[in-house]
């Protein structure tokens, strides 16, 4: 994976005021999106909750409910034209370091086994599915399971 820190990228807390731009984001990118008040929600209840730039420009965005010594991640997104330039593993990356300066030992996801780069990304990165949770995700024409992963940190 490639490290998480390159020129021109940074990583700062989502805030309130990045709320329209993460769910117009999130609509584009997906069928089933997260709502803006899913994303004002997970601010209030105190999930971490990350807006990655290029230049100062917004370029992707991540949530990470944290809990104890575990960190699960409940949404990562790239906005779809900055898709294909490696951001995905660089945020992921990102994550994965913040989880560890917070004493994480255990890091957890939820993946649609339709979504191979995600798969692969996160099988790059050292995931390893644990465990299938059948109907997790709506889909067209009914649900879609989800892969359980792992990463032991």
């Amino acid at each position: 994976m490639m490290p998480a820190h390159a020129p021109g990228l940074s990583f700062t807390p989502m805030r309130e005021d990045d709320l329209d731009w993460v769910a117009a984001q999130e609509a584009l990118l997906h069928p089933f999106p997260w709502s803006r008040n899913n994303f004002f929600d997970s601010l209030a209840v105190g999930h971490t909750c990350w807006l990655m730039s290029d230049g100062g420009a917004p370029v992707a965005y991540a949530v990470v409910l944290a809990v104890i010594d575990e960190n699960h991640l409940l949404n990562i997104s790239v906005a779809r034209g900055e898709q294909g330039r490696g951001l995905g593993g660089r945020f992921l990356g990102h994550l994965l370091d913040e989880a560890r300066r917070g004493d994480a030992r255990r890091f957890f996801l939820e993946v649609r086994p339709s979504n191979a780069p995600a798969l692969a990304l996160y099988r790059r990165a050292g995931f390893v599915e644990i465990g299938r949770r059948k109907g997790y995700y709506p889909a067209s024409g009914g649900r879609e399971d989800a892969i359980v992963m792992r990463l032991d940190l």
